[in-house]
Order: C-alpha cells, then sequence, then structure tokens
C-alpha cells in the first residue's frame, strides 16, 4: 500500500520483460559469487600494501606525534603503543574500500534456488502480465 494516501498501486508487467530480468540477475548473482575469492585476495593485497605505507608514513611522522598512550599486556609479552598525529585527510596513504559484499555459500545457494524457482514458475504461466503482488515477491532481486 502506498504511504500517505491509503491507495494501493495496480500495476501489470510483461511477463517476458521479468524472466529477462531475472535472468539477468541470477547471471550476476553466479558471477558475484564466483569472483568474491579473486576480490577477497586483490582487496587484502591493497590492505597489506595500505598498512606497510601506513606504517612508514606514522614512522616517519612520529616526531609530530600527540597524547600517546602505552598499554603493557603482561600475559603476551607486548607494549601497545598508540598515538596520535595530527594532520590533514590526504596527507597519508588511504585505507583501501572493499568495492564487493562477500557472500556466504548459504546465502548464494537460497537465492539462486529463490531466483530460478521465480523464473520456472513464470516460464510456465500463460498470462502476458505480472501482477503487483508477484512483482513484489521477486523485487528484491532486480
Amino acid at each position: 500500500m502506498a504511504r500517505g494516501n491509503g491507495r494501493t498501486i495496480n500495476v501489470k508487467l510483461p511477463t517476458a520483460k521479468v524472466i529477462t530480468a531475472l535472468q539477468q540477475a541470477l547471471a550476476k548473482l553466479e558471477l558475484d559469487y564466483t569472483s568474491q575469492d579473486e576480490a577477497e585476495a586483490k582487496y587484502q593485497k591493497a590492505a597489506e600494501k595500505w598498512r606497510k605505507e601506513i606504517s612508514k608514513w606514522a614512522i616517519t611522522n612520529f616526531a609530530k606525534a600527540e597524547n600517546l598512550r602505552t598499554n603493557y599486556r603482561q600475559w603476551q609479552n607486548t607494549l601497545n603503543v598508540d598515538f596520535d598525529i595530527a594532520t590533514e585527510e590526504g596527507n597519508f596513504p588511504i585505507e583501501p574500500l572493499r568495492d564487493f559484499e562477500s557472500m556466504h555459500v548459504n546465502t548464494y545457494k537460497d537465492m539462486k534456488e529463490e531466483i530460478a524457482n521465480a523464473i520456472r514458475i513464470l516460464q510456465l504461466t500463460d498470462e502476458e502480465t505480472v501482477s503487483t503482488s508477484t512483482y513484489n515477491s521477486i523485487a528484491r532481486y532486480l
């Protein structure tokens, strides 16, 4: 139901277009899932490079450090040193961002099965259009 005015939206969509859109969504889902290991390896490589760059930058700029804090962890025999360096954004290496979404195998299988089932059901129908309620149940994949 549309918010505010109390009316429902009733739209008929061509079944062929919905099937095509679902097939494209399924292909994209499969591509995203199969390429996520490669994307994760690429991200980890970039993150490791960034860790080296930011460490080198921090050591170079340690003379500017403020608010020096230490914490000795006796159970691990380690000394944690934490400090702040006042600087402008862009003056230090920027941390890489993940530009992909990791998907658990069960999530992938469930989504793939739901999309494939929707495609099969829509291919079996004689209706030329898909109702709004049917579209709403598959809209999250489009």
